[in-house]
This record gives C-alpha cells, sequence and structure tokens, in this order.
C-alpha cells in the first residue's frame, strides 16, 4: 500500500507540473510541493504574498520561504485531522471571512477594486479564502488536540523543571502592583449638552450653504480625517461602530445626520457614496470637553477624601463603596482589576501612564493625590476611555525576581505547560515530515527553513 501510494503521489506531482497554466502576470503556475496528498501550487504562495502586499509589507525570497514551510506544516496538522475526523468552526469560518473581505474592501476601495487587485470576482475570492479558513479551522483544531494530550503538570514535573533550568535561565516575574482607587467623574451631561450644541450650530452652516469639508477641518476632534474635510474613504459598515454604521447607511448622498453618539464622542455625517454595505462619507466628530473647575471641584472632593482617610475617619474601603463613582470597583472596596485578564496585579504596562505616574514612588499603604486619568470603557476596542479623576491606594507591591515554587508556582506550571505543548507538536512534525512521502521544488532549495528536515525532501 504505500508503494501504491507512492507511485500515486509521484504521478500526481508529475501531473500538476505538466499540466502547468498560467495565472495572474502571466507568470506559469506549477506544482512546488506535495505532501502526502496535499498540493501546494507556487500561486498559493504569491496569493499569500499578494494578500500580504495589499496590506502594505514587502516581500521578498525570505517571506516566499516562510509562507512555503508554513504551508507545508499546515498541511501536515490539515491531514491528520481528516484523520481524526475533526469538524470545521463554521461560525470562525464565516466570521474570519467576512473580516478578511472587509479589511480588503476598505484598504482598496470596494469590491471593483478588490477584484481587480486580484484578478478574479469576489465570490471566486469567497470560495478561496473560505476554503483557506476551513483548513486553518482544521489546522488549529488539530494543534490543540496535540497540545491538549500532554499529562496534566504536576508540583513534581515543575520542581524538576527548577532543578535541571540554569538559575540566569529562570524566568523573571516583573514587578506587579495590587491597587485599589475612589473615582469621580466631571459631570458628563453639560459638556455632552455643549458639544450636541456646537454640532447643531455646525449642521445649521452647512445646511445653510458652508461646506462640510471646510468645517470639518476647521473643528473636526478626528485627526485622521479632519485633513481631508472629514473625509473617510470607501468602507465597509462593519469597521465603525454600530450607531454611526446605522446612521451613514440610514442617509442619502448629500444628506447631513443628526446628531449620533458612539464611544468616540459626537458625529454629524454627510454621506459621499454607497455601495451595497460599504460607504464613504464625511464626519465632524466633537468630543467633551471639561473644564478646569470640572477638574478643581473633584480634587477637592478627592483630597478631602484622602485626608479623612489618612486621619482614620474612615477607611478606603467604605469610602470607595460610598463616594466613589466607578461602577466596576466601588463594589469591591475600590479594588482594581485587569479588564484584560480579570486579575488585581498589574505589570507596569498594564497600568494607565498617568496611575502610574501617580503610584510608582509610593509605597504600601500610601496613596495618590489626585489624579486625572481615563476609565476602561472601550478598553477592548482599543479606546482611551472617558476622562476620570482619582486617587489610587498602593495594596501590595510584589518585586521583580526571579520565579520561586514558593511563590510564583502558577506562573511556572505555565511555562512548563507551555514547554511540553510546543515540545509535543515539535515531535508530531518531525515524526509526521519523517514518514510522510514529501517532494519540493528545487527551486527552494536555498531556503533556509526553520526545520532542516526539509532539506532531505528536495
Amino acid at each position: 500500500m504505500k508503494q501504491r501510494f507512492i507511485v500515486f503521489a509521484a504521478a500526481l506531482l508529475v501531473s500538476a507540473t505538466l499540466s502547468a497554466q498560467k495565472y495572474k502576470g502571466g507568470l506559469v503556475d506549477k506544482t512546488v510541493a506535495v505532501v502526502g496528498n496535499e498540493v501546494i501550487m507556487i500561486s498559493d504562495i504569491e496569493s499569500e504574498v499578494q494578500q500580504m502586499q495589499a496590506q502594505g509589507r514587502s516581500s521578498d525570497r525570505d517571506m516566499r520561504c516562510t509562507i512555503l514551510e508554513n504551508m507545508m506544516e499546515s498541511k501536515i496538522f490539515l491531514m491528520q485531522a481528516r484523520i481524526d475526523s475533526l469538524t470545521v468552526n463554521n461560525e470562525m469560518v464565516e466570521s474570519e471571512l467576512t473580516n478578511r473581505i472587509d479589511q480588503f474592501r476598505t484598504y482598496l476601495g470596494g469590491d471593483e477594486e478588490v477584484e481587480k487587485y486580484f484578478g478574479k470576482p469576489l465570490y471566486r475570492l469567497r470560495q478561496e479564502w473560505r476554503q483557506l479558513f476551513e483548513d486553518q479551522s482544521l489546522t488549529q483544531q488539530e494543534q490543540g488536540t496535540i497540545a491538549a494530550a500532554i499529562p496534566e503538570i504536576t508540583p513534581y514535573d515543575v520542581k524538576q523543571f527548577l532543578d535541571t533550568v540554569a538559575v540566569e535561565d529562570l524566568p523573571m516575574v516583573p514587578v506587579k502592583y495590587q491597587l485599589s482607587q475612589i473615582c469621580i467623574y466631571p459631570d458628563r451631561e453639560a459638556a455632552s449638552m455643549a458639544v450636541k450644541e456646537r454640532l447643531l450650530s455646525l449642521r445649521e452652516r452647512v445646511i445653510n450653504g458652508e461646506k462640510f469639508s471646510t468645517l470639518a477641518r476647521i473643528y473636526s476632534e478626528d485627526p485622521g480625517s479632519a485633513r481631508k474635510g472629514g473625509e473617510l474613504g470607501m468602507a465597509s459598515k462593519s469597521i465603525f461602530w454600530p450607531a454611526f454604521s446605522d446612521a451613514a447607511m440610514a442617509l442619502r448622498p448629500g444628506v447631513i445626520s443628526q446628531i449620533v453618539e458612539t464611544p468616540d464622542g459626537f458625529h454629524i455625517i454627510e454621506v459621499i457614496e454607497k455601495k451595497g454595505d460599504m460607504f464613504n462619507a464625511r464626519h465632524i466628530l466633537l468630543k467633551p470637553q471639561y473644564t478646569s473647575d470640572d477638574r478643581e471641584k473633584a480634587f477637592s472632593r478627592l483630597d478631602s477624601l484622602r485626608t479623612k482617610i489618612l486621619d482614620d475617619e474612615i477607611k478606603f474601603n467604605l469610602a470607595a463603596r460610598f463616594f466613589s463613582e466607578d461602577p466596576a470597583t466601588r463594589t469591591n472596596g475600590g479594588q482594581m482589576a485587569d479588564p484584560a485578564t480579570g486579575s488585581s496585579y498589574f505589570e507596569i504596562d498594564q497600568l494607565k501612564p498617568a496611575d502610574y505616574a501617580a503610584i510608582k514612588d509610593l509605597q504600601v499603604g500610601e496613596i495618590s493625590e489626585p489624579v486625572e486619568s481615563t476609565d476602561n470603557e472601550g478598553y477592548q476596542q482599543g479606546r482611551a476611555g472617558n476622562l476620570v479623576y482619582k486617587i489610587i491606594r498602593v495594596d501590595k507591591i510584589v518585586p521583580a525576581h526571579a520565579a520561586t515554587f514558593e511563590n510564583d508556582y502558577t506562573e511556572l506550571q505555565d511555562r512548563v505547560r507551555y514547554q511540553r505543548q510546543i515540545r509535543a507538536i515539535d515531535e508530531f512534525l518531525e515524526k509526521k515530515i519523517k514518514d510522510t512521502y514529501i517532494v519540493i521544488d528545487p527551486m527552494y532549495r536555498e531556503c533556509d527553513f526553520n526545520r532542516k528536515i526539509w532539506n532531505d525532501k528536495f
């Protein structure tokens, strides 16, 4: 059976090579690698290169070598996933497919430009990319299956790791802080009302004949679009906040929207063009502005609370419960948590710059002076958050140190688990590469592959 398979695979390689065809750019397409019963064409590699170039990345021979090696590894996992009868995560595939299409439509300026750039109709691109994401889904699941098969890491495993690793190679645990805060927000309602009045005035000026683009250049607080007269460029509606997209898609070209609120601030919008679920629009963005009076009032309240806490008239956690205006922390006495991990310990780069500047010279138990900072609203979308005034108490400082069994068992357990997962995946690949029929075209002989075992397959 093995010999018959080798003959079949060799015939497949010869057949694919002989049936070379023209593809975009007039180059001859051909098979550059056979991995088991999977084939990699030169057009597959160039398609990946083309997508990277569309996103502004430069390409060279090394990139093509890396792409080929990644593709061959993926084919190994893909074949095993099919043997293991793994099923495609269709929800993930459709989500990734939509994101990719929307990205290129936005980068290149619409469906027609995407088709022109790739030299294929959009439905063909959808088919090809859907297949890629289906293969990716199976590949990732197979990698997860291999990683999950390693035995649970025990305290003995962690101790063995500590006994065998050199002192200078021990994981370093960076300094960590545990913090609590009391927050006061400025009068957002008054500031929002003032912004709305300014936007209504600007909208009236446009309706009365002034150019939207001129006013956007002067007044908009979106620096990326303001210098272009507020124009955003043709883009998929999915890349904008839903409220913004819904308002824009409901407008006729040339009509000025009512005020639209998003987490970025307040907007008025003028649609220039719509194509399907894409649009090009101008907007003027204004953000609520707060006065020095807001700051002075908040700082005065916070300073008064800080004094009472230091004089032991009230406990910090009780003051946080009664007076803090941050709903995420006041219910647990003001204790802060990283919104990304849920941990109550922060490394320096996980702290907001203003927060770290306020506490970097404090000792455990000390409370900062009032500071102007931001909250975590929009954190997952990469936004800076809303303005907030706060005082911060340092509850605990864990100095930077080499990891120890007693104090950092979880971190060490994660390190050992990760190392064994990587080793298991590497061993799986090395064995499968050795045992699988693989042929690589000599045109890639000069590639400096990460796995030298590929060099036996030319």
